[in-house]
């Protein structure tokens, strides 16, 4: 084949490996299996037995261009808790095998977003170090049926699984679906920035420290 390449004058070119992750988590609480791609199309197969919570991990994993596939049993017979977070440490320790060292990749992203009425925004920063910070703003208990207090129970999941920092906010907004729906929507393409590859740098690691 090389010799065929090299009659041609044709380069070859590197077929990088899609960055996957996959965890298989199970306490006595929850049982989830979770299988991520990073450089997918956002496609998704999302059950968590709470029906809002799985349409905003399918609305991040479009809004992010992830391939995700996740399933979780949770003990909702007891509360949602245990659901809501595990699903975001889970998913953050799946972004954590994919990315591996972390070389060549932006690292840091933000991301504002508007629905209709509301305005969100979020940044995130894949640096190592585990801070979270959310402001959601919400003034009803529960949407769908997702309770609300949760919200940041998941966002403080997923940056101890990633080892992260996560800010998101809502900036002002009247429709709590739309607050809850547009910091996920932020937070996904914050991830889509910070997971992008720099060509310039796609051999360093983006920090001064030289381990994230």
């Amino acid at each position: 084949m090389s010799e065929i390449v090299s009659e041609l004058g044709v380069t070859p070119v590197a077929v990088e490996a899609e960055r996957i992750g996959t965890v298989n988590r199970k306490t006595l609480e929850t049982d989830i299996a979770l299988r991520l791609n990073v450089d997918g199309m956002g496609t998704y197969k999302v059950s968590t037995g709470i029906r809002f919570f799985d349409h905003m991990l399918e609305s991040f994993a479009k809004h992010g261009g992830f391939d995700l596939e996740l399933k979780c049993i949770g003990d909702l017979d007891v509360d949602q808790h245990h659901t809501v977070e595990d699903v975001g440490i889970a998913l953050g320790e799946a972004f954590a095998e994919a990315l591996g060292d972390k070389r060549g990749i932006l690292r840091a992203g933000y991301f504002v977003m508007t629905m209709d009425e509301t305005l969100a925004v979020a940044a995130v920063d894949l640096s190592g170090r585990v801070a979270c910070v959310v402001d959601d703003q919400l003034t009803a208990p529960v949407v769908g049926d997702l309770v609300t207090e949760l919200v940041p129970d998941f966002f403080d999941g997923f940056a101890r699984g990633a080892k992260c920092n996560v800010h998101v906010k809502t900036m002002y907004g009247r429709n709590n679906h739309h607050k809850i729906e547009a910091i996920f929507k932020a937070f996904a393409r914050a991830m889509r920035g910070a997971c992008s590859k720099d060509e310039r740098m796609r051999e360093l690691l983006p920090s001064t420290k030289g381990l994230l």
